[in-house]
């Protein structure tokens, strides 16, 4: 016989996401307008953005939901700059439980190593990660994305990885 425990909660702030938000240039109005539509779905969040990516997030925040209804949006540095590795650092840190980055994959970026460097941790770290409209349109409309129940797991060669012996 197996019993579930399934927790009820009024307690809002256990589905506060915290979401890293980036977009290389060629694809930040893309990112905006994926922010515009999903406005609502972000009000509960705690946004963080590179450089120009965040200034552009919150004014469209505010043009949807107002000045005094926006999230928190934290502007960290341009990607080129040390953004990118600051987001990546966050991940390590499990202050990031989502990623939506709208890289251009048509160029390739001066900072190409802080990029894939993102790739490899949103994996590495199990995190949602969207590398285009449609992906993230998918997360954020799951029903896991607002669960207070989900966890999400992070893979056991972690914890093996930081206790190595050499």
């Amino acid at each position: 016989m197996r019993i579930i425990f399934i927790i009820i909660t009024d307690n809002f702030s256990d589905m506060i996401q915290n979401i890293a938000l980036v977009a290389h240039d060629a694809r930040k109005t893309e990112l905006v307008d994926w922010v515009k539509f999903n406005a609502r779905s972000l009000e509960n969040c705690n946004l963080y953005c590179t450089g120009t990516t965040g200034r552009l997030i919150r004014e469209a925040l505010v043009e949807v939901l107002g000045e005094e209804n926006i999230p928190s949006v934290t502007c960290l540095l341009s990607g080129p700059l040390g953004g990118d590795a600051q987001i990546g650092a966050m991940i390590g840190e499990g202050k990031v439980d989502m990623l939506v980055f709208f890289c251009d994959n048509l160029i390739m970026q001066g900072h190409q190593n802080d990029v894939m460097s993102l790739v490899r941790l949103a994996s590495l770290y199990n995190i949602p990660f969207a590398t285009n409209r449609s992906t993230a349109d998918f997360i954020i409309s799951s029903p896991l994305y607002t669960s207070t129940e989900y966890r999400k797991i992070i893979p056991a060669c972690i914890e093996s990885y930081k206790n190595r012996k050499l």
